[in-house]
């Protein structure tokens, strides 16, 4: 009696089994499909930008800052920035000049970020600079950024504007500085 209880019990069971794998089979072709695939993405799908904020001016020229991050396996580099506050808008870093002084100038081919790297915009170093401004940045305003990147993508943020007294920069072939206005 025994046996045959077994035995129907032992011919679901695998019928059972035979439908489950059918399934998974399936469920695995499609989960490596090519459509699902993420090995192709762009350097903007890589990017987020931390803590970023903006320094208050009235007129003329201001700067961006905070933390860009790559999230990827590639390196990313970002050659330029728009912003509708500003109708010019660059990247800048601080080096050290003919004199020895740091000095504020662009950055030729823009700024890499290495692959699960970061980089640090921040006062009296590398930073985004907005060389003319729309209208005034008032502490609380806030102003949105396009980053693009080498392979044509982007990425768009939104910083606050903060007042901050600091980031006196003198820039590279230039009488202008950042001082307070």
């Amino acid at each position: 009696m025994t046996a045959r209880l077994t035995t129907p019990t032992v011919a679901l069971t695998l019928a059972a089994l035979v439908v489950l794998a059918g399934c998974s089979s399936n469920d695995d072709t499609t989960s490596t499909s090519p459509s699902t695939s993420a090995s192709a993405s762009s350097a903007g799908d890589a990017v987020s930008i931390d803590d970023a904020w903006v320094k208050a001016a009235d007129s003329g020229m201001s700067a961006a800052f905070g933390e860009i991050k790559n999230t990827g396996t590639e390196d990313v580099t970002v050659v330029s920035v728009t912003s509708s506050a500003s109708s010019m808008v660059e990247l800048h870093e601080t080096v050290e000049n003919e004199t020895g002084a740091m000095v504020m100038r662009q950055k030729d081919g823009g700024f890499t970020i290495p692959a699960g790297g970061d980089l640090v915009l921040g006062p009296g170093a590398n930073h985004i600079m907005l060389l003319d401004l729309t209208e005034p940045l008032k502490a609380g305003d806030e102003a949105t950024f396009t980053l693009t990147f080498s392979d044509d993508s982007t990425v768009e943020f939104t910083a606050p504007t903060k007042d901050y007294s600091g980031a006196n920069e003198t820039y590279e072939d230039s009488e202008m500085d950042m001082g307070d206005e």
